[in-house]
């Protein structure tokens, strides 16, 4: 089982948020539907711009901790190293889902 550290955006340069979950398609759609409340429903922010997989809850908590305590700018290249466009990810979802799952095993064709 995958653990995911996500980064949502309200727009390119917008508003973001660093959150984890087991399942990121599950979580993303309802930070989308608005269902969750607080922060990302107050703000509109439900585009999924950036995530990474880690092999336990605890490491994938870990890496939210760390990227909520960075500056600003360093969240934005952290998104722009992959997703430049700021395309929203849940488009398509399982595509970018066996992209993280190649480069996480070291695949050399996926920058692992």
């Amino acid at each position: 089982m995958a653990f995911f550290v996500y980064i949502l955006a309200s727009t390119k340069n917008g508003t973001i948020y660093t959150g984890s979950t087991e399942d990121l398609g599950v979580r993303v759609a309802a930070h989308r539907e608005q269902t969750l409340g607080g922060f990302t429903a107050k703000y509109g922010v439900a585009r999924l711009v950036w995530f990474e997989s880690h092999p336990s809850r605890e490491a994938a908590f870990r890496r939210e901790r760390q990227i909520k305590e960075w500056r600003r700018a360093w969240k934005l290249r952290l998104i722009e190293t992959r997703n430049s466009q700021w395309e929203d990810l849940f488009d398509d979802l399982e595509r970018h889902l066996l992209d993280e799952e190649r480069r996480s095993e070291g695949d050399p064709r996926w920058g692992g």
